[in-house]
Parts: C-alpha cells; sequence; structure tokens
C-alpha cells in the first residue's frame, strides 16, 4: 500500500499540465472571462486532483499532496496567464494601436498615485516630508519613464498570477479534501 502522501508524478503533471493550460489561458487578459481566474484556478487545481486519484486508483491523498498537486497545476497555469497577458499587452500597444488606451489607463493610476501620495506627506512633519517629497520626487520619475510604465505592468500581472496560484493550491487541498471523504479507506 502507497503513502497516502506521496505523488507519482508522472500522471500527476499530466492530470495538472492538462487543466493547467485552458485554466491559464482563461485567466489571461485575453479572455473575456479573467475575471473569473480565481475560480478558473481552484478548479482546475481541484479537477487535476480528480484526475489523477482516477488514474492511480489510491484509497486517499493527504490534504498536502493534494495542495502540492494544485501547486503545480497553479505554477503552470500563472506561467502560461502570465506569457499570454504580457504577449497580448505587447500586440494590443504595436500591433493594434492602442497604446493611447494603455497610457489613459497608466496616466489615471499615476494621477491617483501622486494624490495619495501628497496627502499622506501632507500629515508628515517638516524634517520628514523634506526627506519623503525627496524620495517620492524619484519615485515618480521612475514611474514616468518607459521602465517604470513596463515594471508597473509586469508587476500587476506578477501580482494577479501569484494570486491565482495561491488559489489553485486551495483548489488542490479543497479536491483532496472531497475525494477523501468519498474513498476513505476502511479499517
Amino acid at each position: 500500500m502507497r503513502d497516502a502522501s506521496s505523488i507519482d508524478w508522472k500522471p500527476g503533471m499530466r492530470a495538472a499540465l492538462a487543466l493547467a493550460v485552458p485554466a491559464g489561458l482563461l485567466s489571461s487578459g485575453v479572455s473575456p472571462l479573467s475575471a473569473l481566474g480565481i475560480f478558473w484556478m481552484t478548479g482546475a487545481a481541484a479537477w487535476a486532483v480528480v484526475l489523477y486519484m482516477r488514474s492511480q486508483r489510491p484509497a486517499w491523498i493527504t490534504i498536502g499532496a493534494g495542495a502540492r498537486i494544485g501547486l503545480v497545476t497553479g505554477l503552470i497555469a500563472g506561467w502560461v496567464t502570465f506569457g499570454v497577458s504580457g504577449i497580448w499587452l505587447f500586440v494590443e500597444r504595436v500591433f493594434l494601436h492602442q497604446s493611447g488606451q494603455i497610457d489613459v489607463l497608466y496616466s489615471a493610476f499615476l494621477t491617483t498615485f501622486e494624490q495619495k501620495t501628497h496627502e499622506s506627506i501632507s500629515s508628515m512633519s517638516g524634517p520628514d516630508a523634506a526627506q519623503v517629497q525627496a524620495s517620492l520626487a524619484q519615485v515618480q520619475a521612475w514611474l514616468a519613464s518607459p521602465e517604470g510604465h513596463a515594471g508597473i505592468w509586469a508587476l500587476s500581472i506578477g501580482v494577479n498570477c501569484a494570486f491565482l496560484v495561491l488559489f489553485a493550491v486551495g483548489g488542490g487541498a479543497l479536491g483532496a479534501r472531497i475525494q477523501g471523504r468519498k474513498r476513505r479507506p476502511e479499517a
């Protein structure tokens, strides 16, 4: 009898890959359904655990093993999401000539950022405010540069992918828990 916490990774990777790619595509910026990315990732990871358990026929697996399958599913899907979203942003900007719309969104972000920081600086005392103001000027100069613009977009896509991976881990654990109730070995 196999240990319930061990995973045979060859079928585990097959199940994860089969579901991670569609979940990654549906969660990317290209998909009109990307707002449901949390559900795509959670469902894909839980389903990957179900497929793994069907192919391997273990009596049950631990929640930790399910979470590891979910992690692999989430990492693959996160890379797909990051890559597709980045490529789509490039295509929109360069080939579809929608850079004006992208720049309007980014300008709105910068304006909001500046307003919030000035509000917080106004409540500070003299020497602290001057030091923060000098640092803020450097940050604002970087944010206004093309490198800052690209960096913020990459950071926002990356943070989104990190949250999707966390939900995939939870989905894998949930899949193991649900399957564990159905197939618990008899003592």
